[in-house]
């Protein structure tokens, strides 16, 4: 998987996450959350959230060099520097996501699937999903164009009976 499917395969994560724990209904216990964070590290929550702060470092210095290209070598020494002190702020998505994982799974549950992350075929799981995610990724952006026209064509033909030509 390249960097920029990662980052967007990341950020589609993150999002996700977001949208699905909305409120956490129950208060969790640190058995839970520890549990959670477990599964969060199984699945390379720590690695996958490494581009989104690098990406969120990029993105402002791109509109910093926007406004001042002549500062191109000074916003590149800030971004290396930048990277390096923002590191940890990543602890802050590994966290908010062993919250979600927490307010949508019980204790047995997460220590269920982290049991199961742990056998050769959730290892085997845990390497192969990034991969068929990627090719799914590719084949939804080949596939929607695709559709997008048939539906387009379904569209045309039922406004045409309507007495509509589109």
């Amino acid at each position: 998987m390249n960097a920029k499917h990662f980052i967007k395969l990341a950020s589609v994560a993150v999002i996700g996450w977001s949208l699905l724990a909305a409120p956490v209904i129950a208060q969790t216990s640190p058995a839970a959350l520890a549990a959670a964070r477990e599964l969060v590290e199984l699945k390379g929550g720590v690695q996958m959230f490494d581009p989104i702060v690098v990406g969120v470092i990029e993105q402002t210095k791109g509109a910093l060099l926007q406004t001042n290209p002549q500062l191109s070598r000074d916003l590149d020494a800030v971004s290396v520097q930048l990277r390096t002190e923002f590191a940890p702020r990543r602890e802050e998505l590994v966290a908010e996501a062993a919250k979600f994982y927490a307010a949508r799974f019980t204790e047995p549950e997460l220590k269920e699937i982290v049991t199961f992350f742990r056998t050769p075929t959730g290892k085997k799981m845990l390497v192969q999903e990034p991969q068929a995610l990627d090719e799914t990724f590719t084949f939804v952006q080949q596939w929607a164009p695709r559709v997008g026209e048939d539906v387009m064509n379904r569209f045309r033909a039922e406004m045409k009976k309507k007495g509509h030509n589109l």
